[in-house]
């Protein structure tokens, strides 16, 4: 009995496959929106917001990026942009098309968001019907800019919506 029962564990050990290769890992899903390039400074104060016809997916007045245009983005001047302390916790690094970040956590009630390294941010009020829907778990599919025409602000551009928020940088 004991020589079966030793043949058959040694069989099995033989033929366990580890766990990683059991399952290929899931490719990186690519972006259903190009990423665009950093958003231009608009100079005038007061310029409206870029529209664009009405496209299925994008209602006009929606902020999103297309074709590295970025369309819906409020006046410079906008009141609910100003801030007291601009850049309190800091400034965030890792800004521009060449980084996408995952969200690590995320907290709805807060409206605010973890990526890798602990950095966090919170969304506009504003803006928060926008991101509400968007799948914070779904991988790296987060790009953040600079946004130039409101400083101390950031833009949150959402790869597989095209469309993108504002967001305040909270540090670690």
């Amino acid at each position: 009995m004991k020589t079966c029962l030793a043949l058959l564990m040694a069989a099995s050990a033989t033929i366990a496959i580890p766990l990683s290769a059991q399952r290929p890992a899931k490719p990186e899903p690519r972006p259903r929106h190009a990423i665009p390039n950093d958003p231009p400074k608009r100079d005038h104060p007061d310029a409206k917001p870029e529209s664009e016809p009405d496209r299925r997916g994008h209602p006009n007045g929606t902020p999103h990026a297309r074709d590295n245009r970025w369309y819906g983005h409020a006046a410079p001047n906008d009141a609910r942009f100003h801030l007291e302390r601009v850049n309190e916790h800091g400034r965030f690094a890792g800004i521009g098309p060449s980084y996408r970040y995952g969200v690590t956590r995320f907290d709805r009630g807060a409206r605010r968001l973890w990526i890798p390294g602990g950095h966090s941010f919170e969304i506009a009020v504003w803006d928060w019907p926008i991101a509400d829907a968007w799948c914070w778990n779904c991988g790296n599919n987060f790009v953040v800019y600079d946004d130039p025409d409101h400083i101390g602000w950031l833009l949150l551009y959402d790869t597989r919506t095209g469309r993108y928020v504002h967001v305040k940088y909270l540090g670690l």
